[in-house]
């Protein structure tokens, strides 16, 4: 009776799911709809402005070929500049880059560069043949009573070059159209040499490119539409078929599932976070390398550096990059089962962790009291308790530096009971002011600037200790600081 219920009790989820799916699917399909006509607009106006730009390109390039071919003639032609630009006046007026005739070249010969009603004469005007040989003003206006001849010769005298828009009369036409040109000095012949194109063949060619992509836009929906119904009829005979199983499954792996998906997912967040964790933990081995390798330069300038310093140093040295290789041995395989515990004693560790990190307490004046049964042993992970510990050094010195303490000290002390080892190390900083203090060890929260610190010194050293070494990390605030209790 109980497994009937359950059955049926299954059966009606499926039966809500598949609702909730098709309502889904269609709410979807609306928005995927709606969104792609969005899009299509977006779409339309990039394709319109990138055209535009295209035919401002495609103008000057017209322009430019010309006057290429102009140099050419000046250069290789046996004729005198007279009989040059006659041949070219004749060349230019049957000149036409493509079928349609609107697009031709026109040229004005300068005559007055300050403008007024003889600035030039038209040479070459297949549009209109009754301008040639005829003196062009810049004070006529088009049919919108805009100066554009004005306008481009103002931009030819400051750039040496033009794009202006006005109405101008269309060939075979009576009417006045919108138009587009590109104007450049030739200064070779005092010449300006155009082209241009008339806006509504721009936008003819605009209409034509929205027809097709609204045919396109339209054959996307349409078949986006049909796989989503396709989908939904695959994954209702599919969850018809296969709805006992469903049940058996989640019945015998509901809690395995649940659990496994709590480890992916620190896991998932531990591995994004190892890269930013290893350079947290390199930032104080690479000051202490810079620290010897600038000691040693000092020793060579100054000629005073022996071999027994040079040694002394190469060993310092040795050590800080063995600790910076153990680093990232030790994050590769923080999560590996076969990573291996080893015996060791706690004032060895701390004490090789003082001398790597030495120079950066010397250095701001911060005097290190260490109190550690020289009898105390672990059996845990070393390298991972050492970048615990380093990161809660380093974090204390940051504090003392920040708040420039006239004193600065940092104490490290080790306690053990029955069961349980607890280092503690206190700094007289001031304190931690973060309320409630515990947020500290939460990912990516940081007291200090976000150039200076990524929020996840803590968060990682927490979780070593209490996922790999089955420990835990305590703080509180003491009278003129903070203490850090690890506890083991």
């Amino acid at each position: 009776m109980k497994n009937n219920i359950e059955k049926n009790l299954l059966k009606t989820i499926i039966f809500i799911f598949i609702s909730i799916s098709s309502s889904m699917i269609l709410a979807i399909s609306f928005f995927y709809v709606k969104n792609t006509q969005d899009n299509f607009e977006k779409q339309l106006l990039k394709y319109k402005s990138d055209y535009y730009i295209e035919i401002e390109n495609s103008l000057k390039m017209k322009i430019t070929m010309v006057m290429d071919i102009l140099d050419y003639n000046i250069k290789n032609l046996n004729l005198s500049q007279d009989e040059i630009k006659k041949y070219t006046i004749n060349f230019l007026n049957n000149l036409t880059f493509e079928e349609n005739s609107s697009n031709y070249i026109f040229v004005y010969e300068v005559l007055n560069f300050e403008g007024g009603d003889n600035f030039a004469k038209m040479l070459v005007n297949p549009n209109r043949p009754d301008l040639f040989g005829k003196d062009i003003s810049t004070n006529e206006e088009d049919g919108d009573g805009k100066k554009f001849r004005e306008e481009f010769l103002e931009n030819i005298k400051k750039y040496g070059e033009s794009y202006t828009r006005y109405s101008y009369k269309k060939p075979d036409s009576k009417t006045l159209q919108y138009k587009l040109s590109y104007f450049k000095y030739y200064p070779h012949f005092n010449w300006i040499i155009a082209a241009g194109v008339y806006i509504d063949d721009i936008e003819n060619e605009l209409n034509l490119k929205k027809d097709e992509l609204k045919e396109e836009i339209r054959k996307q929906i349409i078949q986006n539409i049909i796989l989503f119904v396709i989908f939904l009829i695959i994954a209702i005979i599919t969850l018809a078929l296969i709805s006992n199983k469903i049940y058996k499954i989640l019945k015998n792996y509901k809690k395995q599932v649940i659990e496994n998906e709590k480890e992916l997912k620190v896991l998932n967040k531990s591995l994004e976070e190892m890269i930013s964790n290893i350079a947290h933990q390199w930032r104080q081995p690479l000051t202490e390398l810079s620290s010897i390798l600038m000691f040693i330069k000092l020793k060579f300038d100054t000629k005073t550096l022996d071999s027994k310093i040079m040694e002394n140093k190469i060993e310092d040295a040795t050590q800080v990059l063995e600790y910076m290789s153990h680093t990232i041995d030790d994050f590769r395989g923080f999560f590996s089962p076969k990573k291996e515990k080893e015996r060791f004693y706690l004032h060895e560790l701390i004490e090789n962790i003082l001398l790597i990190s030495s120079n950066m307490f010397k250095n701001n004046n911060i005097e290190i009291v260490c109190d550690i049964d020289k009898n105390i042993v672990l059996n845990s992970y070393l390298n991972e308790l050492q970048q615990v510990i380093l990161n809660i050094l380093k974090n204390a010195k940051d504090a003392l530096v920040e708040n420039n303490i006239n004193i600065p000290y940092i104490k490290i002390e080790a306690k053990v009971d029955e069961k349980n080892i607890y280092l503690s190390i206190t700094d007289n900083a001031g304190g931690i002011k973060t309320e409630p203090i515990n947020k500290i060890f939460e990912a990516y929260f940081t007291t200090k600037p976000q150039s200076q610190g990524t929020g996840i010194g803590l968060y990682m050293s927490k979780m070593i200790l209490e996922k790999s070494m089955k420990g835990k990390l305590f703080v509180e605030n003491l009278e003129d600081g903070a203490r850090f209790t690890i506890k083991l």
